[in-house]
């Protein structure tokens, strides 16, 4: 990894504050001072600001409550994006599981990909939790077909069993350990009904932190973390 990369990564450092203090001869790998940005930083060399060691960060876990109109990509023309809302030093993070620009609620950012991998991947049905709010009176029939499992176009396998939790005649929890594209407006079009607003509660054992209003984002506790 490059040097001014490495001090941006793991300090507040910005990499154009990181190329300053390169330059003002204020880092020091292994006690030698290095004023080359590119320097290649290998895993055991010591760096040091000013003399004081830099610990290396961990990847990072944080949730997010993702407000409406923002978008879950590292950048984007149109939009702001949840990396907007970030206030941290990593910049290797990623998104755990995206919502679609109108979708509110838990948003999962780390910099750990095998740890994404479990939260996204269908092979470890992870579930996910959603507050869904909808146009029409959900009926049992349709709660029927949500928890068979229905055939979503133009996909031709037939959806993971959901399980519903009716709170009133159109909002209800819905528990699906799938990520498809668009998948729960799909599921609710393909039972005659569609999504007026939707919030994601809970994925896994990590439910959305009450406390965060939209646009807030609070590092993940160890348990949060080892929940997945």
């Amino acid at each position: 990894m490059r040097l001014d990369r490495f001090l941006a990564n793991n300090t507040s450092l910005s990499r154009k504050e990181a190329k300053l203090l390169l330059k003002e001869a204020r880092v020091a790998v292994d006690s030698i001072s290095i004023s080359d940005p590119s320097y290649s930083v290998k895993e055991d060399e010591q760096i040091t600001i000013d003399g004081e060691v830099i610990s290396v960060l961990g990847p990072g876990y944080f949730m997010l409550n993702k407000p409406d109109g923002v978008v879950c990509a590292n950048s984007d023309a149109l939009h702001p994006t949840v990396f907007d809302l970030l206030d941290e030093p990593h910049s290797d993070l990623h998104v755990a599981g995206r919502l679609d620009l109108d979708t509110t609620g838990l948003v999962l950012i780390t910099g750990d990909g095998q740890w994404s991998h479990r939260v996204t991947s269908p092979r470890h049905e992870c579930t996910k939790i959603y507050l869904v709010s909808t146009n029409e009176f959900i009926t049992e029939q349709m709660i029927t077909k949500l928890e068979k499992g229905i055939f979503l176009e133009p996909e031709k396998v037939r959806t993971k069993p959901a399980k519903i939790e009716l709170l009133r005649p159109d909002q209800m929890l819905l528990h699906i350990t799938e990520g498809k594209y668009h998948q729960v407006k799909r599921m609710l079009h393909a039972v005659d009904n569609a999504v007026d607003q939707l919030h994601r509660v809970q994925i896994g054992n990590i439910r959305l932190d009450e406390q965060l209003a939209p646009g807030e984002y609070r590092p993940l506790t160890t348990t949060e973390i080892n929940s997945v």
